[in-house]
């Protein structure tokens, strides 16, 4: 599978932001294990100093109990045993505060009391007998007492000694980890990054390179568009001199074939006035193929200064009037929408339109009266399907002249819009076959399509596409 540069480098970064994520979460662990460790720690100091406290000062009261015994001496009473009990009891109430989380602690602490109250019992007892007989009696009895206190002690840091063990496993595992954790993840991200670096120094390289090029080739096109407008000027200039020069042999022809109808018309024999009258017609017919050529030579001609934003409703009224006289003489009837405003040139769109309505009244039906219907739909490229995808977000006007005449085959469609090409024998209908090619270079220049159907006996369809905006040139030329 192929993966482009953008896609590798997100896919880099992804990893790179996923093992810097990781890392950091595993530092987070890491931390948090060594505060919980800490403060693991801290509490089972604190437990152990209080039990520590607690055996130390019952071991002092049982001391004191001791020497009054064996000496009779009321100072070692000095304090009492009841501000010694008290003073015990205050450490372990703190110490069952401090150890309330831990029910095995609490548990332990319960078994506590009830030997720390046996120890209470026999501290003040030991203190109050009279008889040294007696005292010894409960210093024995305050020793195994003590044993067992010692004993449950002992239980009790050896669970805080386990928990802290514990925890101390659980730190040097992650500690263990860490230090390798954080040189791959740094690896992976310095590794990363060094491609990254390498790829993008690269893809800039490229690009700059792309724009040399994108540079070159536009001095390129714009040499050739200097080039190609050169041309077309000489081009249109040869067809004038060229539409000129064939102008004047025919004008001497005609002029002298109309002096000898004048001259000799009566001494000519019938074939020969014949002759003279075909070749009359004939250099008329020669006179209308240049003009047209002419026509077709300068049609579709735009530069910046000619596209302006063109009222498509006003010129379509001017086109009418321009065939007012032919419209009423055929009875044609010709309904219209309201179009928009387009950008282009005025002077084409006429011709577009004179053309279009002149091949329709051509080829109008003999056994029914001419209706033409002129109507549009504003469309985006996109919905078209014949546009590029770099316009697909253009505005266009599809405009529909729709006609009853006599139609054609649809077969012939690509075909009508070809220079000199013909349907039909120039007896039957007039023309040069120049008029729907002009149209549809006009249409080409503007940037539009142009499209025809037919079927015969029942009329044609000439589909008109045009943007509402022209691009500039240079765009056009890149699209």
């Amino acid at each position: 599978m192929h993966f482009s540069v953008h896609k590798k480098i997100r896919l880099g970064f992804f990893i790179a932001f996923t093992v810097i994520v990781a890392a950091s979460v595993f530092s987070y662990l890491v931390a948090k294990n060594l505060l919980d460790n800490a403060g693991r720690l801290n509490h089972a100091i604190e437990v152990s100093k209080r039990l520590e406290v607690i055996t130390r000062q019952l071991k002092e009261a049982e001391a004191a109990v001791r020497g009054y015994a064996l000496t009779n001496d009321s100072s070692f009473l000095d304090p009492s045993m009841q501000v010694r009990s008290n003073r015990i009891e205050r450490e372990y109430l703190l110490l069952r505060k401090i150890t309330a989380e831990s029910p095995r602690q609490q548990k332990h602490l319960d078994t506590l009391r009830e030997l720390l109250a046996v120890k209470y019992q026999q501290l003040q007892l030991g203190a109050e007998s009279a008889t040294r007989l007696k005292q010894l009696s409960n210093v024995k009895e305050g020793e195994k007492s003590m044993d067992l206190i010692d004993n449950k002690v002992r239980d009790m840091l050896k669970i805080e000694e386990t928990l802290v063990q514990e925890k101390s496993e659980l730190f040097h595992f992650f500690a263990v980890m860490w230090v390798p954790m954080i040189f791959i993840s740094s690896l992976v991200a310095i590794l990363i990054g060094i491609y990254s670096y390498i790829t993008l120094t690269r893809e800039f390289k490229l690009q700059l390179h792309i724009e040399s090029r994108m540079k070159s080739y536009q001095r390129d096109l714009q040499q050739n568009i200097s080039l190609l407008n050169k041309t077309n000027q000489e081009l249109e200039q040869f067809a004038y001199v060229a539409s000129h020069d064939l102008q004047e042999p025919l004008r001497k022809i005609s002029t002298f074939s109309d002096r000898l109808q004048m001259k000799y018309k009566d001494q000519l024999p019938p074939d020969a006035t014949q002759l003279i009258d075909r070749m009359v017609s004939a250099v008329s017919r020669m006179r209308v193929l240049i003009n047209d050529l002419l026509i077709f030579s300068r049609a579709g001609r735009l530069t910046p200064e000619s596209i302006t934003p063109v009222d498509m409703n006003k010129l379509l009224t001017e086109v009418l009037s321009d065939l007012e006289v032919t419209l009423e003489e055929k009875n044609v009837q010709i309904k219209y929408d309201q179009l928009p405003v387009i950008e282009g040139s005025d002077t084409s769109f006429h011709q577009l339109f004179q053309n279009l309505l002149a091949n329709s009244i051509k080829f109008a039906s003999p056994d029914r009266r001419l209706e033409i219907n002129i109507h549009h739909q504003l469309m985006l490229g996109k919905e078209l399907g014949v546009t590029k995808e770099s316009r697909w977000n253009d505005t266009y006007c599809r405009i529909s002249l729709d006609d009853n005449g006599i139609g054609f085959e649809q077969t012939y469609a690509d075909r009508i819009f070809l220079i000199f090409q013909r349907l039909h024998g120039i007896s039957e209908y007039s023309g040069t076959g120049i008029g729907l090619a002009i149209c549809k270079k006009i249409v080409d220049s503007h940037n539009g399509f142009i499209q025809a159907y037919g079927e015969p006996g029942k009329g044609a369809t000439f589909v008109i596409i045009l943007p509402l905006k022209q691009r500039p040139r240079m765009d056009a030329l890149t699209d």
